[in-house]
């Protein structure tokens, strides 16, 4: 059996890396090409009523629970944030890098946005802000004349770069909860030639198929983005329990504890308004968590499970680990 060292082989990782640095690189400068031309335009106009609140505020609802819905939508335009933590084990010296990654990119993609909203809104009313299904494309339809072309290929790269990062992270996600017991053995299994994950990605990729029967796309992103917080306002609520009963634990990464309190707030503040406003998109959420508690009780907690039943798990296994050509990771 050939032994595994590492979850995903180095070179994986740089084609990775190289593949998501480019679709990186074309969203920024597609991010940078909109605030120049939003500038110069607000330059020339002269006219910054375009940017009073009065005009960006127009017809805002104050609704608490649209508020909490609106971040959803924000949280899913901005997803990625987090996907650095997912992927630990293959960054070298996370914990000096993953600090640092995190305070030098945050609030410099927290600056860049800020600034291409004030492009959209300067040359774009608030009508077409929201009747525009890409508002990339229709800035640059209306700045960019011939060269309008530019903004759906950047968008583009956009799109794959978002799908690139989102794919390497959960399926490592899915990989280390299989590892540790949490997941279907079969998920711990990594393809022997390329040293990735198969498994995982079959999966994932037979998720996001099922995701597709909806054709509203606020339902999907409401319903997955409840799921999201309210599993991370548990882990976050595990970390401050944590901090508090035992205070002296070994933290290589530890934050001043107002971040995560101020953060869990934040989370509960997703989870609980929407609950009020889209019952039931929260409800299938609930419900299909809470079907995952009789699939615990007869995998994992049931012991004295009967010979038939082991036997077709671990033939299943077996047959995926087949199909997959792959193997359990060794030390």
């Amino acid at each position: 059996m050939i032994c595994l060292l590492t979850a995903v082989n180095c070179q994986n990782v740089k084609a990775v890396t190289r593949i998501q640095d480019f679709f990186s690189i074309t969203k920024v400068l597609a991010l940078l090409l909109i605030i120049i031309a939003g500038m110069v335009h607000l330059g020339l106009v002269g006219d910054q009523t375009c940017l009073a609140a009065e005009t960006i505020m127009q017809d805002t609802t104050i609704s608490p629970g649209r508020i909490a819905l609106s971040f959803y939508s924000g949280l899913f335009s901005f997803a990625g944030w987090n996907y650095l933590n997912f992927v630990t084990e293959e960054l070298k010296d996370p914990n000096k890098n993953l600090p640092r990654a995190i305070y030098i990119s945050l609030p410099t993609i927290t600056i860049i946005y800020l600034l291409a909203n004030v492009a959209y809104f300067a040359v774009l009313s608030p009508t077409e802000l929201l009747s525009s299904n890409a508002v990339a494309v229709t800035f640059g339809n209306k700045m960019f004349g011939v060269m309008r072309w530019v903004m759906p290929f950047f968008v583009a790269c956009s799109t794959f770069g978002a799908v690139n990062g989102g794919i390497f992270a959960s399926s490592r996600l899915f990989f280390v909860g299989a590892r540790n017991g949490h997941m279907p053995a079969f998920m711990a299994l990594i393809n022997l030639t390329n040293l990735t994950p198969v498994p995982c990605l079959v999966t994932l990729g037979a998720l996001t198929l099922a995701m597709l029967s909806t054709s509203n796309v606020f339902v999907l992103i409401n319903f997955t983005s409840f799921v999201e917080s309210l599993f991370i306002t548990m882990s976050v609520g595990g970390l401050l329990l944590l901090r508090w009963r035992q205070p002296n634990l070994v933290r290589p990464i530890k934050v001043n504890i107002c971040l995560p309190v101020l953060f869990f707030l934040i989370c509960g503040f997703l989870v609980v308004l929407p609950v009020f406003e889209e019952p039931q998109v929260v409800g299938v959420g609930l419900a299909i968590i809470l079907s995952g508690i009789p699939v615990y009780l007869i995998t994992i907690r049931w012991s004295n499970k009967p010979n038939w039943f082991v036997s077709t798990v671990v033939q299943l296994d077996r047959t995926i680990q087949k199909l997959c050509h792959a193997a359990p990771q060794q030390d």
